[in-house]
Formats: C-alpha cells, structure tokens, sequence
C-alpha cells in the first residue's frame, strides 16, 4: 500500500479559479494569515524576553528582532485584509451567523492591525535609543499578541465549524481504501491498480 499522496494537494489543475480568493480547495486568505498571527505572538515573547534581560546584551536584539517580526506582521496582514474582505464581499449573506461571525472575525484582525501599526510607530520611534521596550509598547504588544489569538479563534471557527470556503469530501473517493490519487474536480471512484 504506497505511504504518501503528493500531486493531488500541489497541483491547480482541475480547480475552479476564484480570483482573490484563490482555487477551489486551496483558498488565498487562511494561509496569509498564518504570517500575522505567528509574528505578533513572538514580537509579544520577543518584547518580554527583553524587558526580563534588559541588563543583559542580548536584550536589544530581542527588542529589534520584535520590531522587525511587527512589520512583517504588518505587511502580511495587509495582504490578509484584501483577501479575508473579498471571501467577505462573496461568500457570506446578510443576516447569517456565518456573516455575525465573519463580521466579529474581520472587526478583530481590523483592531489588531490598527495596534500593530500603533506599536510600529512607537517602536520606531525609539529604535536608536532603546534596548528594551518601554510600558507602552510592551503593554501593546501583549494586547496585540492577546486580540490576534482571539481574532484568530472566529476564523478558525469559520473555516473548521462551518466550513467556510472549505470544499466538503462528503465520502469523497480519498477517504476509500486504493492505490489511485484522486485529483482535483475528479470524483469518481479510483480503480484499482
């Protein structure tokens, strides 16, 4: 019985274009988000390691390296506003708890990337002057790191409660014992070979 199914997961053939919002089975927004989400939580670890070592050396490289994690952050949630809006404008109707959801979801990271950029500012500000981050930009970033896991949360909910933007295996093929990938847009039984 063979171990691994590559092609199938790397492939765009056979999957419906979608613009913005990337192919069907492989959406654009979920995995720019990833970037976001990672990078505030470790500026907030990177901005305590610092303030704990801020006699230390060491303590201003924390310090930069949080600031640099908070631009990327940054840069990538741009690009996961653009897209999370447009699978917003396409995919949701009024009046659903999908919509309530996306709408909290989307208002979250919003706040957040309005902090981050807030926190970006000061850091930047002080960058030449300081090893360690001072209350303010330490307290931001602990919010920040706190709001990005909660935003964080709903879309996690949106995609693995409700589905959204998920193409349903309803008893797909894949899930049945064979030796024959299935690829994208065939869903007809494997033959066996």
């Amino acid at each position: 019985m063979r171990k691994f199914s590559v092609r199938p997961t790397l492939t765009l053939r056979g999957r419906k274009f979608k613009g913005l919002r990337g192919w069907s089975g492989k959406p654009t927004h979920p995995p720019l988000t990833d970037v976001p989400i990672a990078a505030y939580i470790f500026a907030a670890v990177f901005d305590l390691v610092a303030i704990f070592g801020r006699h230390e050396p060491w303590a201003g490289d924390f310090f930069r390296a949080g600031t640099y994690v908070f631009i990327g952050g940054a840069a990538a949630s741009a690009l996961a506003l653009l897209t999370g809006w447009w699978d917003w404008l396409r995919s949701t109707e009024k009046g659903t708890q999908a919509r309530r959801t996306a709408n909290t979801h989307a208002w979250t990271m919003i706040g957040v990337t309005v902090l981050a950029l807030t926190d970006i500012a000061l850091r930047l500000n002080v960058y030449h002057t300081r090893t360690y981050p001072d209350a303010a930009i330490l307290v931001l970033s602990i919010v920040v790191a706190a709001l990005v896991a909660v935003g964080a949360t709903f879309g996690g909910t949106m995609v693995f409660e409700y589905g959204f933007n998920v193409e349903t295996a309803g008893d797909s093929p894949v899930w049945h014992p064979s030796e024959t990938d299935v690829m994208p847009g065939d869903h007809s039984e494997p033959s066996e070979t």
